[in-house]
């Protein structure tokens, strides 16, 4: 597998964890948790099922769009929205299994990951077209 496939498997692989985290939460984690820890697993959730589809329209992107700096901006985007996932959404999981409130320290820096990597997505948007 080359490096620029590495942004596809892991949308593949964020995919498939979003709807077995789904699954897993609606048929577990609801009735054995207190409301307010299942709505953080919610958002985790959400934010983890919207930016795996962002991911993969980048990890695609990256692959076919002309020129090697538009394609390095957009590489360093995916990798910014995949640590922001880890970081957001891991947090919030971890947060409503445990309900430990040390977990949640760690979302706002998983959140500014995400914005910065939609960031450097419109930076890439704006780099002028290159041939080489």
């Amino acid at each position: 597998m080359n490096r620029k496939s590495w942004l596809l498997l892991l949308s593949g692989l964020i995919g498939f964890l979003g709807v077995l985290l789904g699954a897993t939460g609606k048929h577990a984690l609801k009735e054995e948790v207190e409301s307010k820890l299942y709505q953080n697993f919610e958002t985790g959730l959400k934010y983890h099922q919207v930016h795996g589809v962002a991911l993969l329209a980048i990890a695609l992107g990256s692959l076919v769009v002309p020129g090697k700096t538009r394609a390095s901006r957009l590489q360093a985007s995916g990798w910014l929205m995949f640590a922001g996932l880890i970081l957001f959404s891991g947090s919030l999981y971890l947060l409503a299994f445990t309900g430990s409130e040390i977990f949640g320290r760690v979302t706002p820096f998983g959140g500014t990951l995400l914005m910065a990597s939609w960031l450097v997505l419109s930076w890439a948007a704006a780099t002028p077209g290159q041939t080489s």
